[in-house]
């Protein structure tokens, strides 16, 4: 039996007498556009928040019709988003700016096909360009090996734990796709795991090492059976009380090991995935098998992770340029200059 997932909230209801034309009542028929569609219920509720931010500038500018929205009015909403600061004073950052603005046309894109608009005023909106930025903090085998060994495994929660991050270590998934696991996604005599549903609704089928498999074995056997409570729904990663785990309480998680390893280091579920791809990448594995692991839609997402891989760029690097190897020439030796040590792993 799978447990269904917990509905979520409404994401606006009209008060009776609104304007059935102001961009909050037509945001409901947005909504309804992108279920059918088969957006995920994560997916609607980021773009209505983004949406949300952006009625609540327009209504203290009394704009509250789509018709009333024009280019300019956009433009300096873009302004207003660039110059924003949080209540500690940070910034939006470029990609955050870009995923509002986005969410913005996705609406007006919408409403000029339905024909609530005659034409979309933010067809020619310019974007910000958000860079390509390199995933930080990539774990070296090292310092992957720490953190394994810092949960405490006598205690029942530690050896969950511990299986939960040789999952992330060996597969790569993110973490909506460890937390939907279920028991019979896990194929222990072929080594494999099912994603099921993952990010665009795809399903995909994965290896998993030998090691993982013995930590989840050792966790199914000692651990989870004590974790249930009623009736057992299949789901693999359990808190204490039988529930399922959720996101914000698996970052946690991660994030405490990461931070008691004391690796100089911080991240979570992300940074294994990372760290997973950057490692079999340097290990001789082809970007497209990677792409396979991680379940990207396109190669072009994959292809960071060549960037990130600076081991093997160091190792081309000493064999073919001639200033890269510093030889110990008579006259370097009267200068005093010695040669440095290749670095290590």
């Amino acid at each position: 039996m799978v447990r269904k997932p917990k509905a979520w909230p409404p994401v606006y209801s009209s008060e009776p007498g609104a304007d059935p034309r102001s961009l909050s009542a037509l945001l409901i028929a947005f909504v309804e556009w992108m279920r059918v569609r088969g957006m995920s219920e994560f997916t609607i509720h980021r773009r209505v928040h983004t949406i949300r931010f952006f009625f609540a500038w327009c209504d203290q500018r009394g704009v509250t019709r789509p018709s009333e929205v024009s280019k300019p009015i956009l433009e300096r909403y873009q302004c207003f988003l660039f110059r924003y600061r949080s209540a500690n004073g940070e910034p939006l950052s470029f990609r955050s700016q870009h995923v509002y603005l986005t969410a913005i046309r996705a609406y007006f894109a919408f409403l000029t096909r339905q024909n609530y608009l005659p034409s979309n005023p933010a067809s020619d909106l310019d974007m910000p360009r958000c860079g390509r930025q390199l995933p930080r903090n990539v774990l070296t085998i090292s310092e992957v090996e720490r953190i394994m060994n810092t949960p405490n495994i006598e205690d029942p929660l530690g050896l969950r734990d511990r299986a939960i991050l040789e999952t992330l270590y060996s597969t790569g998934i993110r973490r909506m796709e460890l937390i939907k696991l279920l028991i019979f996604d896990l194929t222990i005599d072929h080594g494999t795991l099912m994603i099921r549903e993952g990010k665009g609704k795809m399903d995909r089928l994965i290896p998993i090492g030998n090691r993982a498999l013995a930590w989840i074995r050792k966790y199914l056997d000692d651990v989870r059976p004590s974790f249930v409570t009623g009736p057992d729904e299949g789901i693999l990663f359990l808190k204490a009380t039988g529930e399922p785990i959720t996101p914000s309480a698996l970052t946690h998680i991660v994030s405490k090991y990461v931070t008691a390893s004391e690796i100089g280091k911080s991240g979570s579920c992300h940074m294994f995935r990372h760290t997973m791809a950057t490692l079999m990448l340097e290990g001789g594995a082809d970007v497209r098998y990677i792409q396979q692991m991680l379940g990207h839609a396109k190669l072009e997402t994959t292809s960071i992770y060549t960037h990130v891989s600076i081991r093997k760029l160091q190792e081309v690097y000493r064999s073919t340029h001639p200033g890269a190897n510093l030889e110990p020439a008579r006259k370097e030796e009267e200068n005093g200059i010695a040669p440095v040590p290749e670095p290590g792993p």
